[in-house]
């Protein structure tokens, strides 16, 4: 059974930075390329990036480049998203996912999801 796990979110003030984590219980963690996707009340779930299994390529969401890094740790089975410069805009509850496809923007693809992390970015 897959078991996504985030971890990190909290209160920050505006401009702060926080690190998102994502621990996967499967041996196969490699194997699948991940996700963050963020959801704010009333809206729809919104890719954030993503990483392939091997890490060699990422690609991020326009409204977070230059301030979100999405990064992994294979022998950790865990995924990262550093996020710099925040703002009340990033505010949303925060999903980490897993596909065992290509790193794509859209939630469909991906075939696995965590139970999410709040983050609240205060003016």
């Amino acid at each position: 059974q897959v078991q996504l796990v985030e971890s990190g979110g909290g209160l920050v003030q505006a401009g702060g930075s926080l690190r998102l984590s994502c621990v996967d219980s499967r041996r196969t963690f490699s194997s699948y390329a991940m996700g963050w996707f963020r959801q704010a009340p009333g809206k729809e779930r919104e890719f954030v990036a993503a990483i392939a299994g091997s890490g060699g390529s990422t690609a991020i969401a326009n409204s977070v480049k230059g301030r979100f890094t999405i990064s992994r740790d294979n022998a950790k089975n865990t995924v990262y998203l550093q996020m710099n410069s925040l703002k009340p805009e990033d505010t949303a509850v925060y999903y980490c996912a897993a596909t065992n496809s290509r790193p794509s923007p859209r939630p469909s693809a991906y075939n696995y999801w965590g139970q999410g992390t709040q983050v609240t970015v205060s003016s």
